[in-house]
């Protein structure tokens, strides 16, 4: 039984210890698209846009630097997925695991 807990307990941290690189790898990307912007108090439940001083081609580069970046190509019907902090880690999560994991 206490093999399935610490297998439980692991797979969370795992996945905590995933989902924290996934977002400092998006504010990362935020950072170089928008040097002046204040990423300090991001809240990951409101939309990017609504936060940062970001217009649409600010958006676009940020899809180019996740393809540049880590050659994940992001579909126009996706985009909107990559709406908020929150959504951007989890739609990426899965695409970056195997390179944070790496």
């Amino acid at each position: 039984m206490t093999a399935a807990i610490g297998t439980a307990e692991s797979n969370t941290f795992e996945g905590s210890m995933l989902e924290q690189k996934v977002k400092e790898i998006v504010l990362n990307i935020i950072a170089v698209v928008a040097p002046d912007a204040d990423l300090s108090d991001l809240k990951g439940e409101v939309k990017l846009r609504d936060q940062l001083d970001m217009d649409s081609m600010d958006f676009l580069d940020i899809v180019m630097e996740l393809r540049k970046r880590y050659k994940i190509e992001v579909p126009k019907e996706d985009y909107p997925m990559l709406a908020s902090l929150d959504s951007c880690v989890s739609y990426l999560m899965p695409k970056l695991q195997a390179v944070v994991t790496a």
